[in-house]
């Protein structure tokens, strides 16, 4: 609870959890109970709604509004690493939404939830955090980034921190697209490197279907050539 006895509300959403190339990122932000609706005053909404100009604007402005922010950014290796370990992505969802709840300490957090069954994803988040329930209230719903103003302004800081990583990405390693599956450049980039024989960089989720699907048609045009 703040200073003036306004509760301190979370938000916790991610950006970059389906994408074959590049990071995840998850964010929080924690303002006061009190400013909420300032958040709603200055137009935020579900980051998807919005252009990438009027997310760079909200940004600056969420900066402004809210109290503190908290973001992981989990690199592609870093995914494939754990999951090839066995931790599936729910997992590593669940261990970074519950680091920011124990690093912003909220009386009450929304989360976007990543498990089919909202609840189970609460009650997962909760106990990982290690945050009683008199110390926090812990609400998990789909698609809160819709319905949930806080949820939406995380939903906001993490879609424009992964988009400045993506773009330092294509300076890097050239315009691979968005990174996603359903983007044709992003599909062809990543087919590029296996007919050239390149080694996939470490952007690349190796783990991902998508890429599997890429590595083992090429595997099969191997084999048919005489």
């Amino acid at each position: 609870m703040s200073s003036n006895g306004s509760l301190a509300v979370a938000g916790i959403d991610e950006a970059g959890r389906g994408p074959m190339i590049g990071p995840l990122i998850v964010c929080g932000v924690l303002v006061t109970e009190d400013r909420i609706p300032e958040l709603e005053e200055i137009g935020v909404r579900d980051s998807k709604c919005l252009t990438p100009h009027r997310r760079e604007v909200l940004y600056g402005l969420i900066l402004e509004t809210v109290d503190r922010i908290s973001l992981r950014s989990i690199p592609a290796r870093v995914i494939d690493d754990l999951r090839g370990r066995g931790t599936s992505l729910n997992q590593i969802e669940v261990d970074a939404f519950a680091e920011i709840v124990r690093e912003l300490r909220p009386d009450r957090v929304y989360m976007d939830a990543a498990d089919v069954d909202p609840h189970r994803f609460r009650d997962r988040v909760a106990a990982s955090s290690g945050l009683q329930s008199d110390e926090c209230q812990f609400v998990a719903e789909h698609r809160a980034d819709r319905h949930n103003v806080v949820v939406a302004a995380a939903s906001i800081i993490a879609k424009v921190r992964r988009d400045a990583v993506i773009r330092d990405l294509h300076g890097t390693y050239g315009d691979f697209g968005s990174g996603y599956p359903s983007d044709a450049k992003t599909v062809d980039f990543v087919r590029g490197l296996v007919t050239a024989g390149v080694p996939l960089p470490p952007i690349i989720r190796r783990t991902w279907k998508s890429v599997i699907r890429v590595l083992s048609a090429s595997e099969h045009t191997q084999q048919r050539l005489p």
